[in-house]
């Protein structure tokens, strides 16, 4: 392939210089990615190009969140969406489904082998059929009992170099630490000798070191492994902490957008229409630092302010923080895009809303998350005060006070209202699985395992959720509520991923968007508050219900998305 190799090497040898001012080290990385890539072509693993459209929709799941006995689950989710949701979700996102240790995933052993408690990578290709694929690429660092972890421990001379033993003069005291657990492990080699390993998440999930070319390597080839499996979207996990300098925070340091600017330009040249998302739970100036130039880094970055901000806005009765945010966004152009999300695998992180939301305000967000059966976790600032760091939650509990969520009709249309600013939002929205299907807070699983996370990570029976599809009040209305939006959304062009967006002024009680231009367009109102509001000067035609509207006047709850005029 010369002329990708010609084109590619161009693109990657200046990359490769942030990464080393060795000229043979630099050599010797462009000849191993261009091996890599080589090997990738040569297979002819790429998918068929999808452009993204106001037809995307993407479902957050485990591979196993929906089970069957008798079944492989990722058989039982294909079924399970079939039956439900049909087309309305046109991608899934594909939590870490490989053998792991801990975390619920996020602590992999084997990058290339699907975990037997899930399926098998045939299933992966009968689900890429009918739907996109994102899978989870949990690039910076892998668990403690992977193979490449254990060969490093038994001084295997093909896996040197591959984990990082901080030399003694290494300046870590600026390392910005997602946990508390020590940032150093000793771990026992198979001679009973010790040896210490740089751990960002904790003992079990050791940090690869991408400064070795081979570790790059091996990395490039789980990346483009993945693709030729089926997968359009690659999830970079935890992708801020990749690279490693003395004295500095060790965070979106500009090796690691080099790399993930390396990444972007293999994908570009080999399997043009796959999309890297870039996980990064930090302030907003620092999350969209992975956009690059909007064409050289990621195509998409996670939208973690709008969690916290569409919650405060519901729990304060107004849209006004979440307005001023919103008109505030960057103009990203046709190139890259938001991905928008309320709830996921995770809490709702706090991070992102800092110098959004007041201190008091994200408080009460905190006390909302333990009104709700939930909890939230702190995190230490340098003056020794502490901070809301994430509320773990079921998210559409807390929409609602303890009151309302008695009544699973109330329940329901604040479910619709929160997802009809999720579905409204520029960007691609993304569903996670227990929103999409009204579940509960599963708190007797949090208590049980002691991990605040699995308040929102419960297992359901698929037979009981088709059921309770049908009899269960809550369940059945924010299904049916949240999946009539996605087929009215998936006709409309002014929902496509880069439509324009304007933040219109229809009081506070309101979130007010206009999506698109010209006839299309469509002026999204939404009431957060819990008295009626009387949105005066717009008009059209309501998607949603086919009613005629004039200055509509909307219910607590109240959604319209108006058309025409």
């Amino acid at each position: 392939m010369p002329t990708i190799n010609g084109d590619l090497s161009a693109k990657l040898e200046p990359l490769i210089a942030v990464l080393t001012d060795e000229p043979g080290e630099a050599a010797e990385i462009l000849n191993r990615l261009l091996a890599v890539t080589s090997r990738f072509v040569e297979g002819g693993g790429a998918p068929a190009e999808v452009p993204m459209s106001e037809r995307t929709s993407f479902l957050i799941t485990y591979g196993d969140s929906i089970r069957r006995t008798g079944q492989a689950p990722l058989k039982t989710l294909r079924h399970t969406l079939d039956a439900t949701v049909g087309d309305r979700i046109s991608d899934v996102h594909l939590l870490p489904i490989f053998p792991w240790t801990s975390d619920d995933g996020f602590a992999v052993t084997d990058y290339y082998e699907i975990d037997p408690n899930v399926g098998a990578w045939s299933d992966v290709t009968d689900l890429s059929a009918t739907r996109g694929i994102a899978l989870d690429f949990v690039a910076n660092h892998m668990s403690s009992q992977a193979g490449w972890f254990q060969a490093w421990l038994n001084r295997d001379p093909s896996f040197a170099d591959f984990f990082i033993t901080p030399a003694g003069d290494f300046d870590a005291s600026q390392v910005v630490r997602p946990r508390t657990t020590p940032l150093i492990h000793d771990y026992e080699r198979p001679d009973g000798s010790t040896v210490s390993a740089w751990s960002t998440f904790g003992r079990d999930q050791v940090d690869v070191n991408v400064a070795n070319p081979a570790t790059l390597e091996a990395l490039t080839d789980v990346l483009l492994t993945y693709i030729s499996a089926g997968a359009t979207t690659i999830r970079l996990d935890a992708i801020g902490y990749l690279w490693k300098d003395s004295g500095t925070a060790c965070i979106h340091l500009p090796g690691t957008h080099a790399i993930v600017k390396i990444w972007r330009a293999i994908v570009d040249a080999t399997a043009p229409g796959v999309k890297l998302l870039t996980e990064t739970n930090v302030p907003h100036p620092d999350n969209i630092s992975y956009f690059g130039d909007l064409t050289d880094e990621a195509h998409m970055v996670y939208q973690f302010a709008l969690p916290p901000l569409v919650l405060h806005s519901f729990l304060s009765g107004s849209a006004a923080r979440l307005s001023a945010w919103s008109r505030g966004l960057e103009d990203l152009g046709a190139a890259a895009t938001w991905f928008n999300f309320l709830a996921s695998h995770d809490g709702v992180g706090m991070r992102p809303s800092r110098g959004i939301l007041e201190p008091q305000e994200q408080e009460a967000l905190a006390a909302r998350a333990h009104a709700s059966g939930g909890r939230a976790s702190y995190a230490m600032e340098p003056d020794g005060s502490q901070s809301v760091y994430e509320l773990n939650v079921n998210y559409v509990d807390a929409l609602v006070d303890d009151a309302e969520r008695r009544d699973d009709a109330v329940v329901a249309a604040r479910a619709r209202a929160a997802h009809a600013i999720l579905l409204a939002q520029i960007g691609v929205p993304a569903i996670y699985v227990h929103s999409l299907f009204g579940s509960r807070g599963d708190t007797a699983g949090m208590e049980s395992s002691g991990v605040n996370r699995r308040i929102n990570r419960e297992k359901l029976d698929a037979d009981t959720l088709l059921a309770e599809l049908g009899s269960d009040a809550r369940r059945h209305g924010v299904f049916e509520a949240i999946s009539h939006m996605l087929e009215v959304r998936r006709g409309q062009p002014a929902f496509a991923p880069t439509s324009p967006q304007e933040v219109l002024d229809a009081g506070d009680q309101v979130y007010a968007i206009k999506r698109g231009t010209g006839a299309q367009a469509v002026t999204a109102l939404v009431n957060v508050s819990r008295t009626p509001a009387r949105v005066d000067g717009y008009s059209g035609t309501d998607l949603l219900t086919g009613d005629r509207f004039d200055s509509p006047e909307l219910a607590p709850d109240g959604v319209v998305w108006l058309q025409g005029s």
